[in-house]
């Protein structure tokens, strides 16, 4: 199957944080040299970039999308064909340093959106765990509940669920969209931000430790709330895989060993595995 090439020009970058050297990109998407009217795509899905490394040979490296489409521009931005991306330098890598040293009205070709790391119909409680620049589709899936701007401001599709936003990170430098997170969170009263800080300094007042730890925490709570007793009880094997549904589920973005990390606690506490939908970028 032919995937169609397009045209990603960069309209905007800044450093999002100066210590990790991560940086927020926003793109306009083209075709054939022509602004395409429309980029559809989920939230939480992925675009892959192709470039070309110094020796001339072709790379290719996938970015979730760090923005829901055309949700959260102002009102005089056409923003159909604008998506965002997060990455920062890494030692000996490609792309991202690529990306890190691109100027505004650069271009890169680009072709997605694809990627099944989206949030499940209906929506349902929700904890959404990441590490790094794994929030960037955790941004994108705040974006779509609780759009800011444009032609569906102010609608929540969040339905009143609650919604934990775990971020872990080793330093408060290093926790990117915090504004907008504390300021979702101080207007929606079921959306929880909770970064947590590995590697902390003693200044730092809110939660250490990973985030598998307080997962544990929200979940433990919950159930007590609920009334129910953990861990669960096994899921009924004569419902079809199709028909399973759960009143709570787990998105989790991030490197392997966190990702397992998360599901081995999450399972110790009964869940199925359909409750839990996972990307990694490593």
């Amino acid at each position: 199957m032919e995937r169609t090439l397009y045209t990603a020009r960069l309209e905007r970058k800044e450093c999002i944080s100066e210590s990790a050297q991560c940086y927020h990109f926003e793109f306009a998407v083209s075709s054939d040299g022509n602004n395409v009217p429309d980029f559809p795509f989920t939230a939480g899905q992925f675009v892959s970039l192709v470039a070309n490394d110094p020796s001339g040979k072709e790379q290719t490296r996938a970015y979730s999308i760090a923005s829901a489409n055309n949700s959260n521009r102002p009102s005089n931005i056409r923003s159909g064909n604008i998506l965002d991306l997060c990455a920062n330098r890494t030692g000996g890598g490609f792309f991202s340093n690529y990306l890190a040293d691109l100027a505004p009205g650069s271009t890169v070709a680009m072709h997605g959106p694809y990627g099944y790391f989206v949030l499940k119909q209906p929506i349902t409680d929700s904890i959404l765990i990441s590490t790094g620049t794994g929030i960037a589709p955790m941004r994108a899936f705040a974006q779509w509940l609780f759009p800011e701007n444009g032609p569906n401001a102010s609608l929540d599709r969040s339905e009143g669920k609650e919604i934990w936003c775990v971020y872990g990170t080793r330093h408060e430098s290093e926790l990117y969209y915090r504004e907008e997170f504390e300021a979702l969170a101080a207007k929606h009263p079921n959306f929880h931000y909770i970064p947590t800080l590995s590697r902390a300094g003693e200044e730092w007042t809110g939660l250490r430790g990973h985030v598998q730890e307080h997962v544990a925490r929200i979940i433990e709570e919950r159930a007590a709330k609920l009334g129910q007793t953990l861990p669960l009880a096994p899921v009924d094997p004569t419902i079809r895989p199709a028909d399973l549904t759960f009143d709570i589920n787990a998105y989790i973005c991030g490197l392997s060993n966190m990702i397992t990390s998360v599901r081995e606690k999450l399972t110790s506490y009964g869940w199925h595995r359909k409750q839990i939908i996972a990307e990694r970028y490593d």
